[in-house]
């Protein structure tokens, strides 16, 4: 299943939004976009929300844009 996000780094507070479409998020997390910080964030976010392990959620495109796409396997 993929699911498409857009991050916000260095955000004041923790937020999850769920768009209109299934499976599309807006997500602003505390850390910074540095040292892939963010994006570690971000997966434990994932990883929570679909109730999967940390380790089957991967970042297939946008490593370094604000617009990702996430991939989990069961």
């Amino acid at each position: 299943m993929y699911v498409r996000v857009h991050a916000l780094a260095g955000a004041k507070k923790e937020m999850i939004r769920q768009e209109m479409q299934m499976h599309v998020y807006t997500i602003a997390v505390r850390e910074p976009a540095e040292q892939n910080a963010a994006n570690k964030r971000i997966r434990e976010i994932i990883a929570m929300q679909y109730s999967v392990p940390l380790g089957k959620v991967r970042i297939k495109t946008g490593h370094r844009a604000p617009s990702k796409l996430f991939e989990i396997t069961q």
